[in-house]
């Protein structure tokens, strides 16, 4: 119950989660939950779930550091580490930023090239521009304004995931035999191992953190600590299910309608199988919103590798230097004629493999009454979150094996 906070005033605080989930909607999302539907039906719908899951988790609880302590994640980790494991630590981090952006801009590139026939490079650039655009939003007209121009990104997006599902719905018995967890084969732990990387991104758990750390300021001003928990409680679900809710529908589209068929293996012959299946309107609508999630990741993830240079090296580059410094690599794959499609599902690899480095820091942070007091975790939600983190380093430990024997 809010009973202390105003529902039109505790709806104004709803924002920071949106931003993070526009994250778990990225065009990485989209390449992997499609490759696994087209190539294993519904046999991962299981994993789709349980990333959205412990998404929920994760995110609260990087957002619940943010407003208790008033810090982001990663000053709390820059402040406990000697300067070589300190530049060690955001090294791994800026090849994550790298990887993320690597997804963001080459889906980016991929939407523009199939509703304007532009060339991957130039669609690149102009998705790495536009993001600079968008940020520039939040820089002049504040944190509140960028979160509304976020969400209405997200359901731009959402309508055109979703459309696929009222134009095929799928069987529910196939559907409820996927949430048994079971593997078909080596390849599906390595796209199961994707599907976590780009549902549960290292990234936006230190960027939601640094999100909330106002909360108690002028925006939660007259709250408590615990009424605001209860407000982004109530932020991370509801934004997190409707991120869950598109990542489902895009492997449930392509398990129902496009398993088996050929060229479902890349983005551009995904578009083409979805015209002649599902018809041109889909087709269109899964274009734009392609389009949509390109633009409106890869800004955060800026916002994102920004944040974690300024907490572990306390250096702030002008956004046109930051941009360059992860869209760069982006580009040289595009020229070098790399198929996109893979380069996408692989950078999500890369993803999950960066997931401990940000969830154990948090979990051992989030435990520590010196660090949180009296909203230290209770230590259900701690054994919960190291379930998380088990869970997640298994899948690396399988991935690494599948990487070394194959």
């Amino acid at each position: 119950m809010l009973s202390k906070a105003p529902v039109v005033r505790s709806l104004a605080l709803l924002g920071p989660a949106f931003v993070a989930a526009v994250a778990y909607v990225d065009p990485g999302n989209v390449a992997t939950n499609v490759t696994a539907g087209a190539k294993f039906g519904y046999t991962l719908v299981w994993v789709v779930v349980l990333a959205n899951v412990m998404a929920v988790l994760v995110q609260y609880l990087s957002a619940k550091l943010g407003m208790v302590t008033g810090r982001s994640l990663s000053t709390h980790v820059g402040d406990r580490l000697s300067r070589a494991p300190r530049l060690a630590f955001w090294a791994q981090a800026e090849v994550v930023a790298v990887a993320t952006d690597m997804a963001e801009v080459v889906g980016g590139a991929i939407a523009l090239n199939l509703l304007f026939d532009l060339p991957l490079i130039v669609g690149a650039l102009i998705t790495a521009a536009t993001s600079i655009v968008i940020l520039r939003i939040g820089d002049v007209r504040g944190q509140s304004t960028l979160e509304r121009v976020i969400m209405g990104f997200l359901v731009l997006i959402a309508v055109g995931f979703l459309a696929g599902l009222f134009v095929n719905p799928p069987e529910a018995a196939p559907l409820a035999e996927g949430l048994l967890p079971t593997f078909a084969g080596s390849d599906s732990v390595l796209l199961a191992s994707g599907i976590i990387g780009a549902t549960v991104m290292p990234h936006v758990i230190y960027l939601h953190s640094s999100l909330t750390v106002d909360r108690l300021g002028n925006r939660g001003d007259g709250l408590s600590v615990a009424e605001l928990l209860r407000v982004t409680r109530v932020d991370v679900a509801s934004a997190l299910l409707l991120a869950g809710l598109m990542n489902l529908s895009l492997l449930v589209v392509a398990a129902a309608g496009l398993q088996g068929l050929p060229g479902t293996d890349t983005l551009t012959g995904v578009h083409d199988v979805i015209t002649s299946e599902l018809g041109a309107g889909v087709a269109l609508l899964f274009a734009v919103a392609l389009l949509g999630s390109g633009l409106a990741s890869t800004s955060v993830g800026s916002a994102a590798g920004a944040e974690v240079m300024q907490g572990l090296l306390g250096i702030r580059l002008a956004m046109i230097v930051r941009r360059l410094v992860t869209v760069i690599p982006a580009i040289i794959v595009l020229a070098l004629g790399a198929e996109p499609s893979n380069a996408l599902v692989i950078s999500q690899v890369v993803l999950s493999i960066g997931i401990p480095f940000a969830l154990v820091p948090l979990v051992l942070l989030t435990a520590d009454r010196e660090v949180m007091g009296e909203h230290v975790n209770p230590r259900g939600l701690t054994v919960a979150a190291w379930g998380v983190a088990a869970v997640v380093i298994s899948l690396n430990l399988a991935l690494l094996g599948l990487t070394l024997t194959g």
